[in-house]
């Protein structure tokens, strides 16, 4: 599959580079890796999400160059979709504004919609997989580049602490830090950041803090009122999920947070034991063994109550 990239991109002139809506880290920064490598290359490249840039992730190089709306009558060589199990998740509407579009995902079960299909679920990160790509191009990686390819895997294996930290993700980190990258900039940049209005967010959302009977379940909440109260938007809730997480004896940590009337995102995250991207797919979502979500609708507490009825069904 890398071959037939490589021929793409060197046959390609224009370039749309996306990822999945609300993104992460990875997300972000794949796409800004990518976007970058193929400018050097001499091509013609938009980076697009449809959310935008988050703050989180603003301090990466040409960062300011991610656009969240694309000219309707603009069509491309080449689309690269990327850390999206679903096309709906990047847009659609990429489908028939490519030439050619290539789907590049590690996430498990990615939906087949490209006409090119690099997925591999044992990759750390969408991030490693860019890193492939310009390595098999014999493209020099620039600081910018490697600076967000570092993020990138920095992000999807939670500082090296996930299981999908594995000897690929290190190398590559090296890699990227003997070539100029400042790994206390780059974590400092993206952990030790935040504003007031989001940790008020926090204390706010850690109030709602709910743990099953059992001890293996933890959860919290974030609704529109709260967003409104703190100042804040879905942007600042990255990271919220991983305070349940860190409970000792909970097995799986949820984060419900509200998108529009009677409806709510659920963010799963597993310290191992239990498939969360399993549940999430079977609720309409997706996403990795230990990380993974849906969207559901109804009342909070009906859909808490769902979610946390269906988990025990996946509990040792």
């Amino acid at each position: 599959m890398i071959d037939a990239i490589l021929t793409v991109i060197a046959q390609g002139r224009s370039f749309v580079v996306a990822s999945h809506g609300s993104p992460d880290g990875d997300a972000l920064a794949s796409t800004l890796a990518l976007s970058i490598a193929l400018r050097e290359m001499g091509k013609e490249v938009v980076a697009y999400n449809r959310d935008g840039m988050s703050a989180e992730m603003a301090f990466l190089p040409e960062a300011a160059s991610v656009i969240d709306r694309l000219a309707e009558d603009h069509i491309f060589d080449v689309g690269f979709v990327l850390d999206s199990g679903e096309l709906n998740r990047a847009g659609s509407f990429l489908r028939d504004r490519c030439t050619t579009l290539v789907n590049v995902d590690h996430h498990p079960e990615s939906e087949d919609f490209g006409d090119i299909y690099y997925v591999d679920e044992s990759c750390c990160a969408t991030g490693a997989l860019i890193y492939r790509i310009l390595q098999a191009a014999g493209h020099a990686l620039s600081l910018p580049v490697a600076t967000c390819i570092y993020a990138a895997i920095l992000a999807d294996t939670g500082s090296f602490r996930y299981a999908n930290a594995d000897r690929e993700a290190f190398l590559i980190a090296s890699e990227m830090v003997a070539r100029g990258v400042s790994s206390w900039e780059v974590s400092s940049c993206m952990y030790e950041n935040r504003s007031e209005c989001q940790l008020r967010l926090l204390a706010t959302a850690l109030k709602t803090l709910k743990v099953s009977d059992c001890g293996r379940l933890g959860a919290i909440y974030v609704t529109h009122q709260m967003f409104l109260d703190t100042g804040t938007g879905s942007e600042h809730t990255d990271g919220l999920v991983n305070y349940p997480r860190s409970i000792a004896g909970v097995l799986v940590a949820l984060l419900f947070r509200q998108t529009a009337d009677r409806c709510f995102k659920v963010s799963f995250r597993s310290k191992g034991a239990i498939n969360v991207g399993e549940l999430a797919r079977q609720l309409g979502g997706g996403g990795h063994h230990n990380a993974a979500g849906a969207t559901l609708e109804g009342e909070l507490v009906t859909i808490q109550e769902t979610v946390f009825n269906r988990l025990q069904e996946f509990l040792p």
